[in-house]
């Protein structure tokens, strides 16, 4: 098989585009726009991290929520070279604020279906573009059905969106579509079936490296709305996470490669790809088996796409779930999602607008 490994471009800015207790992350290129099974209280005790500038969450809490989410509806900057958090703008007001598809080409942002409001309201068929240099935002054609949290990227000229879960909020979707797109506008009115994806469901990294479309962890079920909550309160239903890794190949049939070290969801914008490796912090995996509660991952995996093997890089300073993360300069960079309530819990908590880094020793 064909080696998966590619060569990032270096990174100055990050664009921040905010929503519910979930920032979707996507980095932009300088210049040219190229584009725990170990004891819990060694994730504290790394001496490799070190904080830098915060994100300053404005919250506004959900009515009727058990713990404070954010509904946001601008973009945030964050300015690699210069350390500083700078420049806002609004999102078009019919943009999805959570559980979005997030893909670009170095200059082109694509935001894709979505669910609109916060708590558990309703999935939105609606996609966009921006164009991140002039900081303007263009429609693209609507999705044939709405999805929260899909798989998406760009390959091959088109933006494909995969899985996630169906109108419900509950039901993993296995639908595949591709779009034709270039330089941030639509080549097509309509979106194309493709080949289904093995299994369904949201919260997964999707990634292409060396041609090849990869979509890693994710879970099937999240959380429905109350039935009859006129604010659409969320409540808990059985999900179940897993470990799997699929790739797309040139003949377009999937593959499943060596799975993750343990299940991992709620990492969609929390890998980077640096010297032929994958690099993915943080997370949600399996619920404690005795409370039922959700259980944050706190480990950096490595897979390495010249041996398609997986292995533990490093522990991040706490476990966070739906964090954003970036590679500048030989750093590793973290930011925003929702951290553990402390090094002898791993349930989640406080959403957190901290910024970490650590350098990279391959």
């Amino acid at each position: 098989m064909a080696r998966l490994g590619s060569k990032p471009a270096a990174r100055k800015y990050v664009v921040v585009l905010s929503g519910i207790a979930l920032l979707g992350v996507v980095l932009i290129a300088d210049f040219l726009w190229a584009s725990s099974s170990s004891s819990s209280s060694s994730l504290y005790s790394s001496p490799l991290w070190s904080t830098t500038l915060d994100l300053s969450l404005q919250e506004t809490p959900a009515p009727g929520s058990p713990v404070a989410k954010k509904v946001h509806s601008h973009v945030d900057i964050y300015n690699f070279t210069d350390n500083t958090w700078g420049g806002r703008f609004d999102m078009p007001k019919e943009m999805a604020h959570s559980h979005l598809g997030m893909a670009t080409d170095g200059k082109y942002i694509y935001i894709v279906t979505g669910q609109y409001g916060p708590q558990c309201r309703g999935p939105t068929a609606r996609n966009f573009v921006l164009d991140a240099e002039k900081k303007e935002w263009h429609d693209l054609p609507p999705l044939p059905v709405p999805r929260y949290a899909p798989a998406t990227q760009l390959w091959k000229g088109r933006l494909h969106v995969m899985g996630g879960s169906k109108e419900d909020r509950y039901g993993p979707a296995v639908d595949h579509w591709s779009l034709a797109v270039k330089d941030g506008k639509a080549l097509e009115n309509e979106w194309r079936n493709e080949i289904q994806i093995p299994r369904g469901g949201p919260h997964r990294a999707c990634v292409v490296a060396n041609n090849q479309l990869l979509v890693i962890g994710g879970q099937e079920g999240d959380f429905m709305a109350k039935p009859g909550s006129p604010i659409f309160k969320c409540a808990r239903r059985n999900e179940i996470v897993y470990n799997n890794v699929y790739m797309l190949d040139d003949g377009m049939k999937w593959k499943e490669l060596p799975p993750m070290p343990k299940p991992d969801s709620h990492i969609e914008f929390a890998w980077v790809n640096v010297n032929n490796s994958l690099f993915v912090a943080g997370g949600t995996t399996e619920k404690h088996p005795t409370t039922k509660k959700m259980v944050l991952v706190g480990e950096i995996f490595r897979f390495n796409l010249d041996t398609l093997e997986w292995s533990v890089y490093g522990r991040l300073p706490f476990r966070i779930k739906t964090t954003l993360v970036g590679f500048w300069n030989g750093w590793l960079y973290f930011t925003s999602g929702q951290r553990d309530k402390g090094p002898n819990d791993p349930s989640p908590k406080k959403v957190v607008g901290c910024m970490w880094r650590t350098k990279l020793h391959l």
